[in-house]
């Protein structure tokens, strides 16, 4: 990381002294304020140019705007986390806060462009501008909104995330209950979009859905981690696999094991990166179709293991009004490095066939290409909002895999309106006859039974399409501490449940360790579902994390009759659980327990005293709730954990959380500003750690998630404060899975 700042500085310096917008020119819009860069790479690629206008890829009359678009800066965009009560809060705290304070604004000569919202985007959820990171970094007039987008993109609140990349997961419609797969999900924009869907009910702590987020690079499923782990969910789970035998899954079905089978499946597979250009700039210099050729066969194995016959292109094309696309290409022709077209298979000769294939051409008959409808299929240009480019296409499934008698699931309520089944069944490369193989298996044959015979058997002959081969799981990287789960007769619950009056209803059975020596540091959740993946699967795939951290052992937690505290990651998850050790706090209260490191208890207002004045010591919950009557006051309800001492009260939340609170509350702490009370401690106005070098939503170095800020000093009227009677937790940092491989 340090070297990546010392490259990062190094480079932004020589851009700086050969940018063409310096103090020569005036500093045009394609100098300092729109970080032009890379002046000694022409925008230009001739062979690029020749193979989209040969393909007629851009609609007749637009290709100056785009290629005008590609050579323009991509605007950056922001989405808010939509799942969480207090979006709405959110954004109007952007609209009526940060925004109004950009109307009229100049830097480097240049006028700052009020963010606009994505209009096919709902609810007004995600927006883009026009300002460069170097812009936000370095511009004094900037630095509240900077230092705004900084942390709230660390709480999870926001999300720095390309408008593009938004859209499959707002096509997939996904649901709570719905079991899904995102095959290629690092670095995780899309994947926490995923989560956010699934907790459409914050009521509901524990969906019936999940998200199963695989990739195949070790390192970056560390980054798929830690951008998951901000929205604090129980039903993810990371895994690293090649996406083309991502293991086959099992779970126990009322005792009987059977096929995990998954309602949704997002696959973003590897491409050309044409649509790149805009921030990658060395794609002008390096582009041809080898990248392309090569990557087709990878994403054709990929897709080949989420789909196979028995699908169909499902029309969107209403459901994101204002999204502006072309239709996908019926016809097309493939184009070497040097230049040189194919127009169909027939033509490419033998010395070619390891680099071309059958698949990368259109279909010959015409009825089956129709049947496709290929037209369905979303292109959408650089050029038409402003965006990088980008494929969609949707595909339902219909009727049973050939190899699997299981009847397709049925779901009462889909909002989206049937495909009409089309006069010939789509292929995607199978059998005209997709039922011909399912007519050789037994009946009655289980889905297990039918999936390994079918795996057994072969696989592809006479063009009959197959499940995925089997291959052999590969390993990668840094082996992880194993998933324990914790016995029902575990002696160390009895005393936890005991404490915090945890209803009967709470699914004690959904927690989990990472360790099976010494003692438990962490306790963890997952959800039922989950938890019944985890048992059937240990020796088939590698999982690098799951759940969400609830309780953290204390180093003296037996004194105060509970040997784990509450963890802020988990508690919007266990707090529906909870009877006891819960204070009702006013607004207040809020920003007294934010802002004072640990206020006795007579700095709370009378009701939150006397419910804190006769407690035991320990752990506690901090509840506000808003008052409907005080439309003015913040209207989302927090859940804080805290500690009582004995004379004062101390919140154990991370710094961004604080921070986000109290702009939600209309208090801008300054980022140097301290807590009172707390000398030399970093408290909710503590300065922020340096940005990533690929700014909000990158990952950085995490603070400890929910352990004390720093040590205070002891206050002489309160004998032990809250915090050293709350000890200290000596892994409040985390275990292996949550900061990252060991370096």
């Amino acid at each position: 990381w340090a070297m990546g700042r010392r490259s990062r500085a190094r480079r932004l310096q020589q851009q700086q002294q050969q940018r063409p917008g310096s103090a020569e020119d005036g500093g045009k819009r394609n100098g300092a304020g729109w970080e032009g860069g890379y002046p000694e790479i022409v925008k230009e690629n001739k062979l690029f140019e020749h193979y989209y206008q040969e393909l007629k890829i851009v609609p007749e009359g637009e290709w100056d705007q785009f290629m005008g678009a590609l050579r323009e800066p991509l605007p950056a965009t922001l989405r808010i986390t939509g799942y969480k009560s207090h979006a709405k809060e959110i954004l109007h705290c952007l609209k009526n806060k940060y925004f109004k304070e950009l109307e009229d604004l100049e830097v480097d000569g240049q006028k700052v462009e009020v963010p606009q919202p994505l209009s096919w985007y709902p609810e007004e959820l995600a927006w883009h501008t026009n300002l460069s990171r170097k812009i936000l970094r370095k511009s004094p007039q900037l630095e509240k909104f900077h230092q705004f987008l900084v942390s709230e993109t660390e709480s999870g609140n926001l999300s720095r995330q390309e408008a593009v990349s938004m859209i499959p997961p707002l096509l997939l419609n996904a649901r709570p209950h719905h079991k899904i797969l995102d095959m290629c999900a690092a670095p995780g924009s899309k994947t926490t979009q995923l989560i956010e869907m699934l907790h459409a009910d914050m009521n509901v702590p524990f969906p019936e859905g999940f998200v199963i987020a695989n990739d195949v690079d070790n390192k970056r499923c560390y980054l798929l981690v830690h951008q998951a782990k901000r929205l604090g969910s129980p039903c993810i789970m990371v895994v690293n696999h090649d996406a083309s035998c991502i293991p086959r899954l099992q779970v126990d079905v009322n005792g009987r094991k059977e096929v995990l089978f998954y309602d949704r499946i997002l696959c973003d597979v590897p491409c050309s990166g044409d649509g790149t250009m805009r921030k990658n700039i060395d794609v002008w210099k390096k582009w041809s179709t080898v990248n392309s050729l090569h990557v087709q066969f990878h994403g054709l194995e990929i897709l080949q293991y989420a789909i196979f016959c028995a699908l169909e292109l499902a029309d969107v094309s209403s459901e994101l009004p204002g999204l502006k696309w072309v239709p996908g290409l019926s016809q097309w022709k493939v184009m070497t490095k040097d230049g040189q077209w194919f127009a169909s298979w027939d033509d490419v000769p033998h010395n070619r066939h390891t680099q071309i294939r059958p698949t990368m051409f259109p279909p010959k008959d015409p009825e089956k290409l129709q049947a496709m409808h290929l037209e369905r299929c979303l292109r959408i240009l650089p050029h038409h909002q402003n965006t990088g480019g980008f494929f969609v296409a949707v595909l339902v499934k219909k009727s049973s895999m050939p190899w699997n008698k299981r009847p397709p699931k049925v779901n009462p309520v889909e909002p989206r309106a049937p495909v009409p089944p089309s006069p010939v069944e789509p292929t995607v490369g199978c059998a005209s006859n997709p039922l011909e193989l399912e007519s050789k298996l037994a009946p009655g044959m289980s889905d297990t039974e039918a999936v390994e015979r079918a795996e057994n058997s072969g696989s592809k002959k006479d063009g009959v399409c197959g499940p995925p081969p089997s291959k052999k799981m590969k390993l990668f990287g840094f082996k992880e501490d194993p998933f324990v789960f914790i016995p029902e007769d575990d002696p160390l619950f009895p005393p936890i449940q005991k404490f915090y009056a945890l209803d009967p209803s709470f699914p004690k059975t959904n927690l989990l360790t990472r360790t099976t020596e010494g003692k438990k540091r962490q306790l963890y959740m997952v959800s039922k579902e989950l938890r019944n993946v985890l048992l059937n699967n240990s020796e088939r795939m590698k999982v690098i994390n799951t759940g969400i951290k609830v309780w953290c052992r204390n180093n003296s937690g037996e004194e105060f009759d509970c040997a784990f505290r509450l963890a802020q990651e988990g508690i919007y998850t266990l707090y529906p659980f909870i009877n006891s050790r819960i204070i009702t706090v006013s607004i207040e209260d809020v920003q007294v327990l934010l802002t004072q490191e640990n206020p006795f208890f007579r700095k709370l207002s009378s009701e939150a005293y006397s419910q804190v004045k006769d407690m035991a010591k320990g752990s506690i919950v901090l509840k506000y709730e808003p008052d409907p009557t005080k439309p003015d006051a913040l209207q989302c309800p927090i859940v804080l954990c805290g500690w009582r001492g004995k004379a004062s009260v101390r919140t154990f939340v991370p710094r961004n959380e604080r921070l986000h609170y109290l702009r939600m509350m209309g208090l801008e702490v300054p980022m140097g500003k301290k807590r009172e009370g707390a000398a030399g401690a970093p408290g909710a106005g503590s300065a922020s750690p340096v940005e990533p070098e690929d700014g909000p939503g990158a990952a950085s170095p995490a603070e400890p998630e929910d352990g004390p800020c720093a040590a205070s000093p002891a206050e002489p009227e309160d004998g032990a404060s809250a915090e050293q009677e709350a000890g200290r937790d000596d892994s409040s940092g985390g275990d292996p899975a949550e900061a990252g491989p060991p370096r």
